[in-house]
């Protein structure tokens, strides 16, 4: 394959960065914004916690699935069908009158977003060489902090002055101004993989079992929890039969196998995902209902965090370009721990400085974490698997961010119940938050060892 001009890496790297930016503007700008629609629609924690899940659950299970087709088929016409479907599904949720049409509209998104997230990450490694992948994935990453920055901000200032609506007209206008780009300006196509079958079985037991996995881990401790997590180990060992045995599976069981960087990469991704995710959804309930602030205000406040991880993820992942990213991955994984640890010690006096303080911290640790990481598992796989190792660790982002929800969603259960959010006593949401930082930190803990586990990686 030749290589890229400079002109296609630079219209390669703006049209991905928009795409990196939606997706988490939205699931940020949407965590400002459940207290309130918790109290419009009359939900408890755990309802509204499912405005956010559905839309992780969904997406978990077609990323991968996703990423394989965008191989074959090319990742760009990917690409651009997500930013159309949505647009589309944005503007649905904007319009919906009660929680089950949302929730609907929210899974819909959650088709859309992993042909946007997953195949901008194949596509920059298919553009850039390997000495330049770091530096690429790094913008990349600050884009999707950016997201992540500018969400609780405008979140909060349009649920307040115009109500929490506007944030899905807003991401939508973003999304049709992404798909114009695409359009317009992107004009390449990769698939490196094209001709090979796609398999449609084993992404249907994929899915199956993703479903069972994430569905059963939020009912626990009720009995369908362990049943459903107990099906769903028993359908994983199915599905890891039948992808050994057919020639072109959705998931390439070697890559786990006979590469210990793609397959350590990956579990220190789902391991940090799923103990820093849920700290967004849990410091907005605290800033608003213990802290008293309005949602603008808290996301003044939540601001820090992706801030921190958008000014330092380009001199992360540059930097990874020339240490070994296990080294600068692993640092990254301490910080955020102890970051963490500091949040399990809040109580309603809390100064806000050390809050922001905490928040910084984690960010900061992120930042050295994420582009890394991305670079490493990038970086120890193949052209022809771009799309799956992308799809994989996106799949790892989504399935931590689920299980981080997840651990915050059983600990309201044993400590709120069904209590609605908005009546929610203090003391026992304080212990409940207090408990769920500390065994975020502890998987940070798990985190490194599996970071400095990986090894060396694979260079081009």
């Amino acid at each position: 394959m030749t290589t890229a001009t400079l002109s296609e890496k630079r219209v390669a790297l703006i049209a991905t960065m928009f795409g990196a930016f939606l997706t988490p503007f939205m699931g940020s700008a949407i965590n400002i914004a459940l207290p309130v629609i918790g109290k419009e629609f009359h939900l408890t924690a755990l309802t509204v916690n499912w405005i956010a899940t559905a839309y992780l659950l969904t997406a978990s299970v077609f990323l991968v699935p996703l990423g394989r087709l965008a191989d074959i088929y090319g990742r760009r016409r990917v690409f651009t069908l997500g930013t159309l479907i949505f647009s589309i599904s944005s503007l649905i949720c904007a319009l919906v009158n009660s929680a089950p049409l949302l929730i609907a509209a929210r899974i819909l998104q959650g088709i859309g977003s992993p042909m946007i997230f997953g195949t901008g990450v194949a596509i920059l490694t298919s553009v850039y060489p390997a000495g330049e992948k770091g530096k690429a994935l790094g913008y990349n990453t600050a884009a999707v902090y950016f997201g992540l920055s500018i969400g609780p901000v405008l979140g909060g200032f349009l649920t307040q002055q115009f109500g929490w609506r506007a944030i899905f007209y807003a991401a939508t206008l973003f999304g049709i101004c992404t798909f114009l780009l695409v359009t317009a300006r992107l004009k390449g196509e990769w698939a490196e993989a094209r001709g090979e079958r796609f398999d449609l079985t084993g992404s249907l037991i994929y899915g199956i079992v993703l479903v069972a996995l994430m569905y059963g881990f939020s009912r626990l401790p009720h009995l369908a929890g362990f049943l459903l997590v107990g099906g769903s180990l028993l359908g994983m060992l199915v599905f890891i039969e039948y992808e050994s045995r057919i020639a072109y599976p959705v998931i390439n069981l070697q890559l786990f196998r006979n590469n210990a960087v793609f397959a350590f990469s990956n579990l220190a991704a789902l391991i940090n995902y799923a103990a820093t995710f849920a700290v967004g959804f849990l410091m907005s309930f605290y800033l608003q209902a213990v802290k008293e602030l309005n949602p603008q205000q808290a996301g003044m406040v939540l601001i820090i965090q992706p801030l921190i991880q958008s000014l330092f993820s380009p001199l992360t992942g540059r930097l990874s370009d020339r240490i070994e990213p296990r080294w600068v991955a692993s640092f990254g994984m301490a910080v955020t721990a102890l970051g963490l640890f500091s949040l399990t010690f809040l109580t309603a006096d809390t100064a806000l400085l050390a809050i922001l303080v905490a928040l910084g911290a984690i960010g900061f640790g992120f930042a050295f974490f994420s582009s890394p990481n991305s670079n490493a598992v990038m970086g120890s796989v193949a052209r022809q698997y771009y799309g799956v190792a992308a799809g994989t660790l996106g799949t790892m982002r989504l399935v931590g961010q689920m299980f981080s929800l997840g651990i915050a969603l059983l600990i309201f259960a044993v400590y709120l119940g069904e209590i609605q959010i908005a009546h929610a006593p203090l003391p026992q949401l304080l212990t409940s938050m207090r408990v769920a930082f500390g065994i975020f930190a502890g998987l940070c803990g798990l985190g490194i060892v599996a970071s400095l586990l990986r090894g060396k990686r694979n260079r081009e």
